[in-house]
């Protein structure tokens, strides 16, 4: 048993793990036009997530997304999601166009 002890490990340490870039917001998500258009359309309909009530981190979301030709400024192509209902419809959306159905 001491010849197993006695040997040195064939495996390095793990390499750390590698961080993902933080998500940057397009310039137009920034821009004058659309933070009022947002505003605009909180103060119409409510600020509370259109598909589940969430009052929760609100935010304004292109029903058929800019690259897929969507709309960018036309206030029937936008809706109020919460944060989960964002993330699920836009994890959707870029599945979708990766298998070539967009």
């Amino acid at each position: 048993m001491g010849k197993l002890m006695a040997m040195q490990p064939r495996l390095g340490a793990p390499a750390p793990k590698l961080k993902a870039a933080p998500k940057q917001a397009e310039g137009f998500y920034q821009s004058g036009v659309w933070r009022s258009l947002v505003a605009r359309i909180k103060r119409i309909r409510g600020a509370w997530c259109e598909r589940c009530g969430s009052r929760n981190r609100v935010i304004a979301d292109h029903k058929v997304e800019r690259k897929d030709g969507g709309a960018e400024l036309d206030e029937a192509n936008i809706e109020l999601l919460c944060a989960a209902c964002h993330n699920a419809k836009t994890a959707k959306a870029r599945a979708k166009r990766a298998r070539g159905q967009a």
